[in-house]
């Protein structure tokens, strides 16, 4: 019996969302890792730290608001999803640095490719957001809510998990904790690293993951972040 066509009188079936397979085939695996009382130590700094840095910088948050509002109009936010913990997609929120659509534009593109396009579609007062990394602040309420935690793998679109996944065998073992907004890879390499170095330094926070370890790399981040914008402040000018 032949397949009815789209349009041609008979609706097309409903495409699974790529998450489906990363559910059916990475979920199982990550959930039946062993459980470890260090993730449940560090969800309740995550949502101490989380709660604290967001009440501490609502001033700050408003003030962008309203200037990305004055300056570039709606949406004020970029939500795109990633894949979280155990393959839940979830929507990671930033400041809108980018023009009108550039999401779109941008999709296809990994690595130092995207971060040359980005660079590109980037506007004026986006591009000092991202020089002092002020535009990843809403990630703090993907942290207080469960998707991320404040250290971890960064987390990925799920077109490139899934194809990652394929390249790399032991890809899927990033689902065992929650993405971050910091990690080992960003602490100790740069953009232009190789997913599989990225995924070397994943798996050894996954492996190694303790108290001591993630406030090390927050102390770390803050030092990189602070160089990292002073540089990026005086390339914006």
């Amino acid at each position: 019996m032949a397949t009815p066509k789209p349009g041609a009188g008979s609706p097309a079936a409903p495409q699974p969302r790529p998450s489906d397979s990363f559910i059916q085939r990475f979920a199982q695996r990550a959930h039946g890792s062993p459980k470890r009382r260090v993730d449940l130590e560090l969800r309740a700094l995550d949502v101490l730290l989380a709660g604290f840095f967001l009440i501490l910088s609502l001033p700050l948050l408003l003030l962008i608001g309203a200037s990305l509002l004055f300056t570039s109009g709606t949406p004020l936010f970029y939500r795109g999803d990633r894949v979280g913990r155990g393959g839940h997609i979830f929507q990671m929120l930033k400041f809108r640095t980018l023009r009108r659509g550039a999401e779109e534009r941008l999709g296809p593109y990994l690595g130092a490719e995207l971060v040359e396009r980005t660079h590109a579609e980037t506007t004026r007062l986006g591009r000092r957001l991202r020089a002092m990394q002020l535009d990843e602040l809403p990630q703090l309420w993907n942290i207080l809510r469960g998707h991320m935690s404040f250290v971890g793998p960064r987390p990925i679109r799920p077109r490139f998990f899934e194809q990652l996944a394929g390249e790399l065998p032991a890809y899927w073992q990033r689902l065992v904790v929650r993405p971050g907004l910091t990690g080992f890879a960003q602490v100790r390499r740069g953009y232009d690293t190789s997913m599989a170095e990225k995924l070397a330094h994943d798996l050894e926070w996954i492996a190694d993951r303790s108290v001591p370890l993630y406030l090390r790399t927050l102390v770390a981040t803050a030092f990189r972040v602070i160089g990292q914008s002073l540089r990026g402040l005086v390339r914006a000018h």
